[in-house]
């Protein structure tokens, strides 16, 4: 980043572990925020260790720990809760996501947080929120996933619910989580106080899946499994090439519905009454999808995007992440980035989620090791190396 972000200024301790509050701590970084996450000094986030390593070194945790500084603290003791008072007090957001209570006993909730910095946003990521019946349980976005009705509607007609193969609800969730810190930010702007954000991880996909809740209040409805096709129009579907790849396509609006059927030469389909609105056409998906599927399954993956680009029809590819990694389109937005890491040398990994055109955000540097920034950012505090030394010494870094 050679110029401010757009958040330059802004200071977030990250107390969160594993992904949902992390991940909107990053998202943060990556627009200019000084990230701090705070482990525990003998318990990292499990983060570090979740799925495939290279020479030890965890690379979820480089995804999700970039644009961060990292230290420890054992908060649970008197020398780690008076260095994150001390923190807090320059500090604008705390996203935290233990179980309801678990600040408060260590004597770091809202009240002793907000009486050393008033204007401080805490973000309070759990999977059940702060209250409720189930607000003590633990949560994770799994849970979510089944609860909210995702999982559900997800597969085939005649199979059990699918639930996604990775962290869906928790990527939403810190999504929300982002979005839910810079409201909270505005509102201060106008207020001058801060205040508490309370972000349930089972809540924010009950929005992404739409009007469910308003068809079932309605009329009764309940949405089904359908697979890859919709209830709401056709053809839609994926369909395999006949080199052995797979396309998507998609006629969400009617014009592309009826050119597709053009192209793969069943005409005579559009002049149907039924085929002018996607319910109609959803109807009859099996003899779209046929179609649709004989005439792919003729022609190589290339032809067939060719001939769907010069028909105006909506068509993808279905990529594996390689695919995705050489795509032309996804090069041309810079969609992935290359980052030095003092570890693993250069690592390739997803760019920043949108462009600004005045205050670009930016990669600056992968996820460090764990607390490699404790000395530096204690000392930035005014800790002398003695302090730091005792407190170490006690176990509270």
């Amino acid at each position: 980043m050679t110029h401010p972000g757009a958040l330059d200024g802004l200071r977030v301790l990250d107390l969160a572990t594993l992904f949902a509050g992390p991940l909107a701590a990053t998202l943060l970084g990556d627009f200019g925020a000084e990230v701090i996450k705070v482990e525990h000094p003998r318990r990292p986030d499990p983060s570090r260790g979740h799925g495939p390593s290279k020479d030890g070194v965890g690379l979820w945790w480089k995804l999700l720990g970039r644009n961060k500084r990292t230290i420890t603290l054992d908060l649970s003791t008197d020398g780690g809760r008076d260095v994150l008072l001390r923190l807090v007090a320059e500090s604008d957001v705390v996203v935290e996501n233990f179980r309801p209570g678990t600040l408060e006993r260590w004597r770091l909730g809202w009240d002793e947080l907000s009486a050393v910095n008033p204007r401080l946003v805490l973000a309070r990521v759990t999977g059940f929120g702060q209250f409720g019946p189930s607000a003590r349980r633990p949560g994770f976005g799994t849970l979510a996933e089944a609860m909210s009705g995702f999982a559900a509607v997800t597969g085939e007609p005649d199979g059990p619910p699918t639930l996604p193969p990775f962290g869906l609800a928790d990527s939403i969730a810190a999504l929300s989580t982002a979005y839910a810190v810079l409201t909270a930010l505005a509102g201060r702007d106008r207020t001058g106080a801060g205040q508490v954000v309370d972000l349930a991880i089972i809540e924010p996909m009950l929005t992404v899946l739409g009007p469910q809740a308003l068809w079932y209040d309605q009329l009764g409805y309940l949405q089904q499994r359908t697979g890859n096709r919709s209830a709401n129009n056709a053809p839609r579907n994926t369909y395999r090439t006949a080199d052995g790849t797979w396309v998507a396509v998609s006629t969400s609006a009617q014009s592309v519905a009826e050119r597709v059927m053009r192209l793969v030469g069943r005409p005579d389909v559009v002049t149907q009454e039924w085929f002018a609105t996607g319910a109609g056409r959803a109807r009859h998906a099996d003899e779209l999808d046929a179609a649709v599927a004989a005439w792919i399954g003729e022609r190589t993956r290339a032809e067939v995007l060719s001939a769907f680009e010069k028909a105006e029809a909506a068509i993808a590819p279905v990529y594996d992440i390689r695919d995705a990694m050489a795509d032309e389109q996804y090069r041309a937005l810079g969609s992935f980035t290359r980052v030095e890491d003092e570890e693993l040398g250069t690592l390739t990994m997803q760019n920043v989620l949108f462009r600004l055109s005045g205050t670009p955000g930016a990669v600056r540097w992968a996820g460090r090791p764990h607390g490699a920034d404790t000395d530096e950012v204690l000392t930035g505090l005014g800790l002398s190396g003695e302090e730091i030394g005792a407190l170490r010494d006690q176990g509270a870094l």
